[in-house]
């Protein structure tokens, strides 16, 4: 399957209608991109099931300043319409293999307990209601 270039036209729409993509931020002008891209692309093949999407950081400004890309190439797992994994860095093709069965297990109803967890944390570590003895 081919890549899908994301824009901010079309972000939302992609994510929310599909259960798990693969995001590649990446620039024309960086060197370790497109050492990248035909890893991604072979993944993208070996993986039809799957959404793998590209943000051209200098054509897509805004979205990338949206989810704080300050390196690149920076990968990222949305599933579900959670982001799972960001982190910078051209990976080799064994490692993204591993990372996609990595996603691929995990138990989403899990990791949306954790997050509910930590909202309800933080909310309560800023709870001015008073209710905290000193």
């Amino acid at each position: 399957m081919a890549t899908v270039e994301l824009t901010k036209e079309n972000f939302d729409r992609t994510v929310s209608e599909n259960p798990f993509v693969l995001i590649d931020f990446w620039a024309g002008w960086c060197r370790p991109c497109l050492q990248f891209a035909p890893v991604y692309e072979k993944a993208s093949e070996a993986h039809p099931d799957l959404v793998f999407a590209k943000v051209d950081t200098e054509a897509q400004q805004e979205l990338a300043a949206a989810f704080q890309i300050t390196s690149i190439p920076t990968l990222m797992i949305v599933r579900d319409q959670v982001a799972i994994f960001a982190q910078p860095g051209a990976l080799p093709e064994t490692a993204l293999t591993d990372l996609i069965g990595q996603a691929r297990a995990l138990d989403m109803d899990e990791v949306r307990a954790k997050i509910a967890a930590q909202q309800e944390g933080q909310a309560a570590a800023g709870d001015p209601t008073g209710t905290t003895e000193a």
